[in-house]
Parts: structure tokens; C-alpha cells; sequence
């Protein structure tokens, strides 16, 4: 059977072992901050890159459609007050006409099955023809504008109906402005590629920057992963050291915070196991002594049975406590509710008058309701309570109370016992620790004044004491009255 469940330990272990860590993705951050950096930067200089095309081709339709009605309308200015027939007018009108780059304006006449044509343009496009073909598609057209393919591209053009002078409505001439589209959206072009490039330009130094500011950044990330790396259960004294006040020294900050917590947390465990053993293996030493020597006498053997039912309830206590300790970690601990002052004090009262035969007395009842679990801070008052107890005699006074003041309501319990000194103010609320005067009865694990500031902590308050030593003590705890 032992080697059944050593293989099956041996299996499992090696199943949890093959078992994958996680679906993160093993891209180095540096590697993904370059390519978020670069791929947002992409995103922006393609909209940007657009935006501008969009612009500039919007402009330069702007400009044609601008400078087509502008030839059109001088046109007919022209024509308005000239006379003579049409070609005579296009030859007047176009011999004054300085045509911009890209433009050619036309007086077209229609001459026997065909047309002609008076040419007036950029001379840069002066070999690009314009036949009956691409002529006859422009007069005929039904509306007074368009575009047309040419072998210098796309042509848009206006065309001027010319009537002839003796009246009619079959025009006797056609005036025609036009924009070779191509070669006015070269510049445009230019200013894209352009912009395309330096754009590329942009990135490439983007990406080179991102990845040196990249690893300026992660290094004290890295410093943080290697600090872990070194930290172990019996060595947690590595710190990160801390330069500047930005994000990056505030995650050092915090994570050295982190460590000093689980230095203490393992410091604390680490007395606390101390301290949990010597307790708990003294009551174990004197139970087994007595059951070791314990004879056949009826009498002996019930007074073995009492001791060793007195030793293990003192264990059951020291157990109790504790465990009450430990969950003072949990986030359930604590069950708070709007919970009435005067009552709470009053079933105090009524509790702890039952712990011993001492003159007690109810000095103060604060009004009001305030943010509490009402069973967590009876529990630390009847342990103060049990405390006091263990410090005076019969009939001694001891007094409790509470008050509100300043949005904090607070509770105590007063002595007449030998005081607390005020080295012993500074550690009785320690685990297993108990002060120099010590209970009357010498009873107790030193895990009551513990478990009362647990309570007090849990509610985001604070223990006090108040003591001259030969002068009794007043324990209080103050806890915020409207929550946390």
C-alpha cells in the first residue's frame, strides 16, 4: 500500500508539473510596448496621410470647378459684347486667354461632317489630340458639363452654347474649357508620397526610440523580477532602491512595502510557532508525566484524570484562541450593522458582573448608534473584563463604560489593580505575552489582550491604556462610529 501511494504522489506530481502555467503570451513587454507604440503610431500617421489626400483632391476639384465657371463666365462677357460669328469671337476671346497649368480651352465650329477646333492650353499638353471623336462627345452631351478620357488622361470640361446671330436655337459654335485631372492631381500626389515616406521615416525612429525608452522603463521591472528571484522563506532583507517620484518608483515603493509585510509576516509565524510549541508542549509534558507515574489507587487515578482534564482544556483554550486569531485575517471576521450603543453597553454590563464577585460599576453610557459588530466587541470587552478580574481581589471596584466623541464611539473597562508599567504598555498586546505583575491566579496563555486588538484593528480602531503602576489601568478600545 506504501508503494501504491508513493507511485500515485509521484504521478500526480509529475501531472501538475506538465500542466501549463497559463496562455500568456511569451512576447517580452519591451517587444509589445515597441509594437503598440509603432502600430498606434501607424494608425495615426495612416489617418493623417489620409486626411490629407482627402484635402488636397478636395481642393483640386475645388480649383477646377472654380476655374471652369471662371473661363466660362469671361467668356460670355466677352461674348456679350462682341460681334461676328463664332469663330471669330473664339479667335478674339482665346488670343487673350493665358491658360493655367493643366487647362485648354476650345472654340469648336461645326465644319462639314466634322468639327474644328481653335486651341488655346498648356503647351506641355499641346501633343495630346482632341479628334472629332472626343469633340463630337462634349457638343453632343446633354449636359454642360463632364469628363472624358484622353490620351493626357481624364479631361473635365464646361462647354458655352453659341447661338447664331440670326436667331435659332441650333448653337453656332461651342466654347469649351477643360482641366487635364491628371496632371493637376500630380502635385497631389507628390505631397502623398511625400507624406508616405516621411511617415515610414517616423516609424522606423519610432519603433528605435520605444524600444531604448522600453527598456528604461522595464528596468526597474526587471530589478523588481530579479529582486524575487532571490527571495526565499529565510532571506526576504533584498529592497529595490527607489529614484524619482513616478509610477515606476511607486511600484518599487510598494513592492518593498510587500516584502517588509511578509518579513514581519514571516517573523511573526515564525515566533508564533515558537511560542504556539512551548505552550502547548508544556500542558502535553504534564499530562504525560502524571499518566506515566499514575498507580492502581482509585483516588490517585481521579485526581490524574482531573489534571489531565485541566491540562487539556488549557489546550482547547490556547487552541481556540488561536484559531480566533487567525481568522481575524479573513475578511468574514467581522459582521458589522448599525448597532445601538446604550443596548450593546447594557448586555456588557450584564455579562461581565457574572465573571467574578467584584463591585462593579457602570460609569458612562454613550448615546447613539454607530458601525459595529456588537458580538466582536462584547468579546473584547468581556475579555478586558476577564482581565481585570484576574488582577484584583474580591469586592475590588472595577468600572466600564462608553462615550461618543468626535465621530468615534469608545469603550473601557477600569481596575484597581497593581497597573501596567510602561514598558509593559508597549508589548502585552503581543502574542504570549504577559505583563510583569502577571494574574492573580497565574492563569491565561498571554493570547487575551492579543485577541482584544484584533477585534479593535478589524474595525479600523485602536487599543489604549491608560496606567500608573500601584494605580489600576483603564484598557479602551476606540472604534470609528460611522463605518470605514
Amino acid at each position: 500500500m506504501t508503494t501504491t501511494r508513493a507511485t500515485t504522489e509521484a504521478t500526480t506530481a509529475t501531472m501538475t508539473a506538465e500542466q501549463p502555467a497559463g496562455r500568456g503570451t511569451r512576447v517580452p513587454a519591451r517587444v509589445r510596448i515597441m509594437g503598440w507604440l509603432v502600430l498606434v503610431m501607424t494608425g495615426g500617421l495612416a489617418t493623417v496621410v489620409l486626411l490629407v489626400a482627402t484635402f488636397e483632391y478636395r481642393a483640386i476639384e475645388r480649383r477646377v470647378n472654380s476655374g471652369l465657371e471662371q473661363d466660362a463666365g469671361e467668356f460670355r462677357r466677352f461674348a456679350g459684347f462682341g460681334a461676328g460669328p463664332a469663330a471669330a469671337l473664339f479667335d478674339q476671346h482665346l488670343r487673350s486667354q493665358y491658360p493655367d497649368r493643366a487647362e485648354v480651352m476650345l472654340g469648336i465650329t461645326p465644319e462639314g461632317p466634322g468639327y474644328r477646333s481653335l486651341r488655346q492650353g498648356d503647351q506641355a499638353l499641346a501633343h495630346v489630340p482632341l479628334g472629332d471623336a472626343l469633340l463630337r462627345a462634349i457638343v453632343t452631351s446633354p449636359a454642360t458639363t463632364g469628363t472624358v478620357d484622353t490620351e493626357g488622361g481624364e479631361l473635365r470640361w464646361l462647354r458655352v452654347d453659341v447661338l447664331p446671330e440670326t436667331g435659332g436655337t441650333q448653337p453656332s459654335g461651342w466654347f469649351v474649357s477643360g482641366y487635364f485631372l491628371d496632371e493637376v492631381r500630380a502635385d497631389a500626389a507628390a505631397t502623398v508620397r511625400t507624406l508616405v515616406v516621411i511617415s515610414a521615416i517616423a516609424l522606423v525612429l519610432a519603433a528605435g526610440v520605444s524600444w531604448l525608452v522600453a527598456g528604461q522603463i522595464l528596468a526597474p521591472v526587471n530589478t523588481v523580477r530579479r529582486t524575487a528571484a532571490r527571495l526565499t522563506e529565510h532571506d526576504l532583507t533584498h529592497r529595490i532602491p527607489v529614484h524619482g517620484r513616478d509610477d515606476i518608483a511607486a511600484l518599487a515603493r510598494q513592492f518593498n512595502a510587500m516584502l517588509d509585510r511578509l518579513e514581519s509576516a514571516f517573523a511573526t509565524r515564525r515566533q508564533f510557532l515558537d511560542d504556539a510549541g512551548h505552550e502547548l508542549r508544556t500542558p502535553i509534558t504534564i499530562i504525560r508525566g502524571h499518566l506515566e507515574v499514575m498507580g492502581d489507587d482509585p483516588a490517585e487515578r481521579a485526581e490524574v484524570v482531573r489534571l489531565c482534564t485541566d491540562e487539556l482544556d488549557r489546550m482547547a483554550r490556547i487552541v481556540d484562541d488561536l484559531l480566533l486569531l487567525a481568522k481575524a485575517e479573513q475578511p468574514d471576521f467581522l459582521r458589522p450593522e448599525w448597532t445601538s450603543v446604550p443596548e450593546l453597553t447594557s448586555d456588557i454590563d450584564a455579562k461581565v458582573r457574572a465573571l467574578a464577585p467584584r463591585e462593579w460599576l457602570l460609569e458612562l453610557v454613550g448615546e447613539g448608534e454607530a458601525w459595529l459588530d456588537g458580538q466582536r466587541v462584547t468579546q473584547a470587552m468581556v475579555q478586558l473584563a476577564q482581565n481585570a478580574v484576574q488582577h484584583t481581589a474580591e469586592g475590588a471596584p472595577i468600572r466600564i463604560g462608553s462615550v461618543f466623541s468626535d465621530g468615534t464611539v469608545s469603550f473601557w473597562v477600569t481596575d484597581s489593580g497593581p497597573g501596567v508599567s510602561t514598558e509593559d504598555i508597549e508589548r502585552i498586546f503581543g502574542r504570549f505575552v504577559r505583563g510583569e505583575a502577571g494574574a492573580r491566579d497565574g492563569a491565561g496563555a498571554g493570547l487575551g489582550l492579543a485577541i482584544v486588538k484584533a477585534i479593535a484593528e478589524a474595525h479600523h480602531g485602536t487599543v489604549r491604556v491608560l496606567s500608573e503602576p500601584g494605580q489600576g489601568a483603564t484598557f479602551g478600545l476606540e472604534l470609528p462610529a460611522r463605518g470605514w
